[in-house]
């Protein structure tokens, strides 16, 4: 492959050495810089912010999530405020990150949370130079809207004064930093989808886009691929190569211009979980990876060649791939743990659900949720009945790759039959589509199904919105959680999204649902519940209005009378239904 970064340019954008060569030119402290996001951010050159402006505490940072190395926005010092819809961890499932216990009380930095598509929204208002953005995600009904005088309004709706209109005032930052494939001397920037916010953030930005890629090519490589480029060079300021830029998250490259696409570095992601959970370790992870990396040169050399290898994804023939897994028959005789039994019963749900109500698509929220709906379509495709599962990022009509339960990888993109961004999927996917689904998780659920991913009764931070108020706005639900009664809770400590369209919540001992919003809901199917983590050993409630009594903070009427006026019971977790769950999750991460 040709490389151009040495070649002399009289015009086009300034070609930096590197990352931190391309912040220290253009980015002055006090800035507002965007990471955009697709399945991954422009890490080497957020890197290169928090070494440029460790504990200057002045940086504004906008960024669709904060997880795995973004972490280092908080260690650096370098923020002062984070623009963000999510902040926790991901992988192998979604939890709280002890960085942010304090979150809402300003620290590590000030935040201010917005859900997916509204966020995505206020990017494509100021890229289409409009004064706002107007949204159906019901922020100002939940407590979402805190914080954001001057950015979110209502307004009569002009074609209905009894109704509202909620306007959202643009998201302009100064620069747009953006990690893709392959770009020319000129600027222009080629990347592949799922293209999460797309091409909106750098529209957005006041002054341009600083871009990182894996490789300067020739401009006449890229000449010949123009429906590859997503930014034009006229956007773009300063480039720079940055070989595994988005590492340790994923990039998809379609082998364009040569360029190897890699996979998320699931062990590096478990190192920065594990390093945070104290401050000493979370300390010596930001030294060596951030901070005492003098430069992305200098991180590449800490990686090493054969971890870098083992990345490539599709792997080159005869090339050993270290993050493959083992793929051996899963085994459904043991039997069942407790978070299993929620996942096949959430699988079930969803399967009638599908069946009764004509759904054709499943918006899979991240955890136990976005597992019950792939087992749901694959024992729906079983029997001849085809179901959409989508994810928020933009990928569509999933297949997931059996043995990654990782919702986001890269292995499942390759096995979409459509991949494209944040817009086009909690939008036109979800929100237009009232034949869509969402499956949802919660951390505490209240008897009006409003759900509560943001803070713990204690205060302590657990992660935001993500697009799940998005999803809980606009399309019919189906919440997705073990019950306890910290979880299954009479009020919320926090609404972070809104409960009006969950017919149905299943929890390990059966499936609770409701006629519509405002009824109360019923338990509707019983199956005796199972040990859970932690309760071994321990008395399990010996029937259904027991298990709402000791294993609820709700409160019925009637626990054990349906809205049919029966309960069913339930059928033991089958061998089949086991098999498939553990063959999509051999390493027992759900289990």
């Amino acid at each position: 492959m040709t490389t151009a970064l040495e070649r002399p340019s009289t015009t086009g954008p300034y070609l930096a050495t590197g990352p931190d060569d391309l912040i220290r030119r253009f980015v002055r402290e006090g800035d507002h810089v965007h990471a955009a996001a697709t399945m991954s951010r422009p890490n080497a050159l957020l890197n290169a912010v928090c070494r440029t402006f460790a504990g200057s505490g002045s940086m504004t940072v906008s960024t669709t999530a904060v997880h795995s190395s973004a972490h280092a926005l908080a260690l650096s010092g370098a923020v002062r405020k984070v623009i963000t819809g999510f902040v926790g961890d991901t992988y192998p499932s979604p939890r709280p990150n002890r960085l942010y216990r304090e979150l809402a009380e300003g620290r590590p930095f000030e935040v201010e949370m917005w859900s997916l598509l509204s966020y995505t929204q206020r990017l494509m208002a100021a890229a289409l130079g409009q004064p706002f953005a107007t949204t159906g995600s019901m922020l100002a009904e939940t407590d979402l809207r805190h914080g954001k005088e001057g950015k979110l309004h209502l307004v009569p709706h002009p074609e209905d004064p009894e109704r509202t209109v909620t306007l959202l005032s643009p998201l302009r930052p100064r620069f747009t930093l953006f990690h893709g494939v392959a770009a020319d001397r000129r600027g222009n920037v080629v990347a592949c989808p799922p293209l999460g916010e797309g091409a909106w953030a750098a529209y957005a930005a006041t002054e341009g886009v600083l871009a990182s890629v894996e490789a300067i090519v020739d401009d006449e490589v890229i000449a010949a691929m123009p429906d590859r480029v997503v930014i034009p060079a006229a956007r773009v300021l300063g480039l720079c190569e940055a070989p595994l830029g988005a590492h340790p998250q994923s990039l998809r490259t379609g082998g364009l211009a040569g360029v190897d696409g890699y996979l998320d570095d699931y062990d590096f992601l478990t190192d920065i979980v594990a390093a945070c959970k104290d401050p000493e370790s979370a300390a010596a992870w930001y030294e060596k990876w951030v901070g005492g990396a003098g430069s992305h040169a200098d991180y590449l050399e800490r990686l090493g060649g054969t971890r870098r290898a083992a990345l490539v994804f599709p792997a080159p023939p005869g090339v050993p791939v270290a993050v493959e897994k083992d793929r051996s028959p899963a085994d459904g005789s043991a039997a069942p743990t407790e978070q299993e039994q929620l996942i096949v019963l959430g699988a079930r749900a969803i399967v009638d659900l599908v069946r009764e109500r004509g759904y054709d698509t499943l918006l899979a929220g991240i955890g136990t949720s976005h597992m019950s709906a792939w087992l749901a379509a694959r024992l729906l495709g079983r029997d001849g009945v085809q179901v959409q599962v989508a994810a928020e990022l933009g990928l569509q009509s999933m297949d997931p790759e059996p043995g990654d339960v990782f919702l986001f990888s890269q292995r499942h993109a390759e096995r979409s039959q459509m991949l494209a961004g944040v817009a086009e999927t909690l939008g036109g996917a979800v929100a237009a589509n009232p034949r869509c689904l969402g499956v949802l998780s919660a951390a505490e659920i209240d008897p009006d199904a409003n759900i509560n991913t943001t803070l713990l009764p204690d205060g302590r931070w657990i992660t935001g919105s993500g697009g799940a108020n998005d999803i809980a706005s606009s399309v019919d639900c189906v919440v997705i959680a073990v019950a306890s009664a910290r979880r299954y809770v009479p009020r919320l400590t926090h609404l972070t999204s809104p409960g009006l369209r969950v017919r149905d919540v299943v929890s390990q001992f059966g499936r609770f649902t409701r006629a519509g919003a405002g009824d109360a809901f019923e338990l509707a199917s019983w199956l005796p519940p199972v040990p859970g983590r932690g309760r071994a050993g321990k008395d399990l409630p010996d029937g259904p209005e027991a298990a709402v009594r000791d294993l609820t903070g709700w409160e019925f009427p009637a626990a054990s009378t349906g809205v049919s006026g029966f309960l069913t019971d339930e059928k033991a977790v089958t061998t089949e239904e086991l098999v498939l769950l553990r063959t999509m999750d051999p390493e027992g991460f759900y289990r």
